[in-house]
């Protein structure tokens, strides 16, 4: 019978980008096994509830298959299910278009276009 960590489960079906950020984050609750906060050294088995916490939402999945690799995007739904209540999709939806509506154009690190600009206006000067 195939084992597999939930960290590296988690990495693998693509729920966090590195497997060391899956570690961090289940180490910091945001990821959650069964409803309770684990070791990322926890065993995943058959019908497992993974919660993922993100930003003001939780999202669930329920584990129907163990893998013991990182599969492609379009090959996930064959070893997750989506559980997560309505609701929470919905109020992530609304804080990410409350993040957007707030966020001002020119907020943050300069474009490509912008640095090249910067770069000529101070050749000019001197």
């Amino acid at each position: 019978m195939l084992k597999i960590r939930l960290d590296k489960f988690v990495w693998c079906v693509r729920l966090c980008k590195t497997r060391s950020q899956g570690t961090e984050l289940i180490s910091k609750g945001q990821i959650k096994l069964n409803s309770q906060t684990t070791k990322p050294s926890k065993e995943v088995k058959f019908k497992d509830v993974i919660s993922f916490h993100k930003n003001n939402a939780i999202f669930s999945y329920k584990v129907i298959e163990l893998l013991d690799k990182r599969v492609g995007a379009a090959l996930i739904e064959n070893f997750i299910i989506d559980i997560t209540p309505i609701e929470e999709k919905e109020k992530f939806k609304a804080y990410q278009l409350v993040r957007q509506i707030y966020r001002q154009n020119g907020d943050g690190k300069p474009t490509k276009k912008d640095r090249r600009d910067l770069e000529s206006f101070f050749e000019d000067i001197d």
